[in-house]
């Protein structure tokens, strides 16, 4: 059984960082999107490449750590935190702008992504809560 588990985990953990590792590469690869949706959430502009780099570490730096299950507590524990403004400020605001001008579409896209993001908060917190599992770089610590 727990040769099943670590495989389990290591895909689990796999799986729950291939959209940062995906997101962080292509604001690498292309900034020019992200920069759009960064000035569209609002942040001022002497804080959008910064944003923009903070992002790009996050997604991809700590995405790959959580992939490879090194510092994987650690790496979880920094994206959840990260996750927590990022959500605010770019799906609930958005979602209550929507509701408030009536725009039914919008609202549902958003209260979407809110409760995704939501959901990839709860992943991140059970590899903080138990690790990345044997088949880790860290071997799970």
């Amino acid at each position: 059984m727990d040769g099943s588990r670590n495989l389990i985990a290591l895909a689990g953990r796999f799986l729950l960082a291939l959209i940062f590792v995906l997101s962080g590469f292509q604001k690498l690869t292309s900034p020019s999107g992200a920069i759009g949706y960064i000035t569209h959430g609002g942040i001022p502009h002497a804080l959008i490449y910064p944003a923009l780099v903070a992002s790009i570490l996050v997604e991809l730096g700590l995405g790959l750590l959580l992939m490879v299950g090194f510092k994987a507590r650690w790496a979880a524990i920094l994206m959840f935190l990260w996750f927590i403004p990022v959500t605010i400020m770019f799906h609930f605001l958005p979602y209550r702008e929507a509701v408030a001008q009536g725009q039914t579409m919008m609202a549902m896209m958003q209260q979407i992504n809110f409760m995704k993001n939501i959901s990839i908060m709860g992943g991140l917190l059970l590899i903080a809560a138990f690790g990345s599992g044997t088949y880790s770089l860290d071997g799970g610590k």
